[in-house]
């Protein structure tokens, strides 16, 4: 019962939010609350989800300070050089301008947090895809894409749980994967470049006519484009300012080289894994802050300017902590795991590597990576075993799923990207899932024809 009340509140939760028929928060909140209750949770309802909130709480606290620290690195000035040189090479062209995106995105995604990817991808490029009349929809589905090929990282998070679970080192699960990784990018490249192309076709050719004011000058910084309306009719697309304008209050040119300081350091640390992130990010707001605004009244402005982005990714992450903590607390996500590997027969034993990369790709997307790797994975590969299956091989199997899984709407960064970016989950969800599933696939196909993940 519990296996079939797991798929069917996942089929329904699904089905309400690409037909529209219900926004995350609500679907997140409701479709588990009456799932748990028919499951027979009871008055335990209560204590599930709270188990829930405590084990996102952390995530919403690093969501809230890192929102509010990258926002004000944005109100000063510290991305508005990366802008103006992103202008510079994508000028004119809405293709250049989504490769850049995926080249973008995956660079920054090297410190293991889509969180920082998403917010430093968002601010330097979503002006200029709204100036070039480039759909939104784009840039999530090319940054989210980039940021989860990246996910396999060591520091990244799965591949460190998968080697925690099965006793393994990190280095021997994600080194032999490494050429998975560079042709999962590659395959993210040529969606970036075919949806770039499509952009070109439906937006028209625009011209170049740079201003005669040297970059940065003036009210307007950049350029002009002349081009064709979505429509086909010639019209001006409008000045392409750098993204933010060029002469507002908050701008600190003289703190820059502070700022710029400061952001490395956190990101250094942040990778050395010193301390917790939700406590780097917190800190480190409130030096932000402290600096850059002495006043209190500037900080208060300075949070308030960027709350209603906090409000959204906030409460979507403790309404996605209802449905993990129904999940976890009625035993679903127990039974499913047990279900699956049950229904494997014994003539697909030798394939049990190839067949736990193919059920990563789902289930890491209805559940969270640790009830997968801590849950799931151990015993697939003590199944795996008996098979002379390595549980090395296992891990790096396993982890070919994540571009998948980084769409799911368990994961607070994606949450995050579709917010700042103005596109509704559903269409996000339309446009990227199927390209993820394939950039997964390749990884597996990948692995094992390297011999990294046995076939047979």
């Amino acid at each position: 019962m519990l296996v079939v009340l797991g798929f069917l509140m996942v089929a329904t939760f699904m089905y309400l939010i690409m037909s529209k028929r219900a926004t995350p928060v609500v679907g997140l909140i409701l479709i588990p609350v009456a799932f748990g209750l028919i499951a027979g949770a009871g008055t335990d309802l209560g204590d599930m989800i709270v188990d829930g909130v405590e084990s996102l709480a952390p995530t919403a606290a690093l969501l809230f300070f890192a929102i509010i620290f990258f926002g004000i690195m944005i109100d000063v000035g510290l991305f508005d050089p990366l802008v103006r040189l992103i202008l510079r090479l994508v000028r004119d062209d809405p293709a250049r301008l989504v490769i850049g995106t995926a080249v973008l995105a995956m660079v920054v995604s090297l410190d293991g947090d889509g969180s920082t990817t998403f917010i430093i991808t968002t601010s330097a490029l979503l002006p200029l895809y709204l100036k070039l009349k480039v759909s939104p929809v784009v840039l999530t589905v090319v940054a989210g894409l980039a940021n989860a090929t990246m996910n396999i990282i060591p520091w990244g998070g799965p591949t460190v749980r998968a080697a925690s679970a099965l006793g393994l080192s990190p280095s021997d699960v994600f080194v032999p994967m490494i050429p998975s990784l560079v042709v999962g990018l590659v395959v993210v490249l040529g969606f970036a470049a075919h949806l770039g192309f499509v952009e070109r076709r439906r937006v028209g050719k625009l011209t170049w006519k740079p201003d005669p004011m040297p970059l940065g000058a003036g009210p307007s910084g950049v350029g002009t484009t002349v081009g064709k309306d979505t429509d086909g009719t010639d019209g001006e697309v409008g000045q392409l300012a750098a993204g933010l304008d060029p002469d507002r209050p908050t701008l600190r040119p003289r703190l820059l080289p502070f700022n710029a300081i400061l952001t490395v350091a956190l990101l250094v640390v942040l990778v050395l894994d010193i301390l917790p992130i939700p406590v780097l990010f917190m800190i480190a707001a409130g030096i932000a802050l402290a600096v850059n605004f002495p006043r209190v009244v500037d900080q208060s402005a300075a949070i308030a300017r960027h709350s209603s982005s906090i409000v959204s990714v906030v409460a979507m992450v403790f309404a996605a902590a209802v449905l993990t903590g129904v999940f976890q607390g009625t035993g679903m996500v127990e039974s499913m795991a047990l279900w699956l590997t049950g229904v494997v027969p014994d003539s697909l034993g030798p394939f049990l590597a190839v067949i736990t990369g193919l059920l990563s790709i789902p289930m890491t997307f209805f559940m969270t990576n640790d009830a997968f790797y801590f849950g799931v994975l151990p015993v697939l590969a003590e199944t795996a075993a008996q098979y002379g299956i390595e549980p090395v091989e296992m891990a790096r199997a396993s982890i070919t799923g994540q571009p998948v899984h980084m769409q799911s709407p368990l994961v607070p960064a994606i949450l995050l990207l579709v917010t700042l970016a103005g596109v509704p989950l559903a269409d996000h969800h339309r446009k990227v899932l199927w390209r993820a599933g394939v950039v997964s696939v390749v990884m597996l196909v990948v692995g094992v024809v390297l011999g990294q993940i046995p076939f047979g």
